[in-house]
């Protein structure tokens, strides 16, 4: 896999334009873009509320988007509910066959099994510990650290049938080290290069690290859509971080 092709961006915003805008700008140099829940729940809502030709013109810049993307797609639902739901979910979504999708761990074996036997040609991944979530907050909702959390998910995972996990950079490790699970697919936000804001994640790592560490890919967000004026553009940005991954080499 080539030093881009682990890069996934993170499409955050509401604007369809700006999206449309920042692929533009980075198609064929990252190797692939994340479109998550206020990007998905702003464009329902919009659909829902604008007259019919401002929404058929709304629609159309989606298309436009989607197709630009192609199976380039992650497509970032965060999945959590019963079985039945998470088949129709995964049912619906494979008839765009993003390359990758993704269920809550907290669902349960029963709901990701489900979920997994409608995937189609598409990679689902589970979430585990959000990574917004520090040692305390794991705690709190789970009775237990991060990384036994995280552990415990992955076997879940594995037994369902998913194809990879969404963890933190900081659970890379302790998951590789299990033969058992050495062969899924590791995705990993909290990424932060040295020159970014870290913002409102916690258990962050930079680029090389996580490589370093194992991860499959990263997915970055602000970093690259909102760089820091001193670093340039969202493509000198990707450049950067780029560089930084084909210097493990």
């Amino acid at each position: 896999m080539q030093a881009k092709d682990r890069i996934i961006v993170a499409l955050d915003t509401q604007d369809t334009r700006k999206a449309r805008e920042w692929v533009s700008t980075l198609v064929g140099n990252v190797g692939g873009f994340k479109i998550g829940l206020e990007y998905m729940t702003s464009l329902l809502s919009r659909m829902m509320t604008l007259n019919p030709d401002e929404a058929n013109k709304e629609f159309e810049e989606a298309r436009d988007l989607f197709n630009s993307i192609g199976t380039d797609l992650f497509w970032d639902g965060k999945w959590h509910d019963i079985p039945n739901t998470l088949k129709g979910s995964a049912k619906s979504i494979s008839l765009i066959s993003p390359r990758y999708f993704n269920v809550h761990a907290s669902s349960g074996i029963a709901a990701m099994r489900a979920a997994a036997s409608e995937k189609g040609d598409s990679k689902m991944l589970v979430v585990t510990v959000l990574t917004s979530l520090d040692e305390e907050d794991a705690f709190l909702v789970y009775g237990a650290p991060s990384k036994a959390t995280v552990v415990k998910f992955a076997r879940d995972a594995k037994l369902a049938g998913a194809d990879g996990l969404i963890c933190s950079p900081q659970e890379i490790t302790v998951i590789r080290q299990r033969p058992e699970l050495d062969d899924l697919i590791l995705v990993t936000p909290g990424v932060r290069p040295a020159w970014a804001v870290v913002g409102d994640q916690r258990r962050v790592m930079t680029p090389s690290e996580a490589i370093k560490a194992g991860a499959t890919a990263l997915v970055i967000g602000r970093p690259i859509t909102q760089p820091p004026s001193e670093v340039g553009t969202s493509l000198d940005a990707v450049e950067r971080i780029t560089q930084e991954i084909a210097n493990l080499a």
